[in-house]
């Protein structure tokens, strides 16, 4: 049975008996969206589309897609910013597609909490694949709406830390990753889940940026951040957060 949709973000319509996976694409370029439209249909998704964050915002309540594929310049405002909005209320992944492809511009999009980022013109079979690859993650953040570890107390659910009631600062990437190790508090989470869960595409050869972003969270959390009770790495493989 085929999947109906339209393109105009106030009337989406959809029947999909199946189960597929909603993909929403915010794109501005036709040629972009009409072959994703077409090479995601043939891949087995449900494809809406969207030119403008205005519209997108629309499917977002009315598709409740599964995955968001978000270019960055669009004709009334950033991705960059829409990508912020989307984390900041659902845990809707989105995939930055984009063709600025700097390292800076790549480290902004995966820090402000895109799942991942891939760069125009991209090969349609690379890109399906980080989709699923995305698509398969499991939530591995706690159930748990607090958190407490020696002095300091983690809300998952209002995304902030605090030390004897005096909030601790913490970028996105930097509270995502202290919420894997809480979510495992005592346990040791490895390096191989951290960057799958955070920094797909990232590889495992080259594991700077999480190094960097524990360095930065031992500054934040720790008394001695060279002699750390907390955040504990284990040599070889991961680290473990203790209480």
């Amino acid at each position: 049975m085929c999947t109906r949709y339209t393109y105009r973000s106030d009337i989406v319509t959809m029947v999909d008996p199946e189960g597929r996976s909603v993909v929403m694409v915010v794109e501005d370029e036709e040629s972009y969206q009409d072959a994703l439209n077409i090479g995601l249909t043939v891949e087995g998704f449900v494809v809406v589309a969207a030119s403008t964050i205005t519209q997108a915002r629309a499917l977002m309540t009315s598709s409740k897609p599964d995955l968001v594929l978000l270019d960055i310049m669009l004709p009334d405002g950033s991705g960059i910013d829409y990508c912020r909005e989307i984390y900041d209320t659902s845990r809707t992944p989105v995939i930055m597609v984009s063709a600025r492809s700097s390292e800076v511009d790549v480290v902004l999009g995966l820090e402000i909490g895109a799942a991942d980022y891939v760069t125009k013109p991209y090969r349609l079979r690379e890109l399906v694949a980080r989709m699923r690859a995305v698509l398969r993650r499991p939530l591995t953040l706690s159930d748990d709406e607090i958190v407490t570890f020696g002095d300091l107390r983690l809300d998952i659910v209002r995304r902030t830390l605090a030390r004897r009631g005096v909030e601790v600062e913490l970028s996105r990437k930097e509270f995502d990753l202290l919420a894997l190790f809480a979510s495992r508090l005592g346990q040791v989470v490895t390096r191989e889940v951290c960057l799958d869960t955070l920094w797909w595409g990232l590889e495992l050869s080259d594991t700077r940026t999480l190094d960097t972003h524990v360095k930065r969270l031992r500054q934040k959390i720790e008394v001695d951040p060279a002699n750390p009770a907390h955040l504990i790495t284990i040599r070889g493989v991961g680290f473990r957060l203790d209480a």
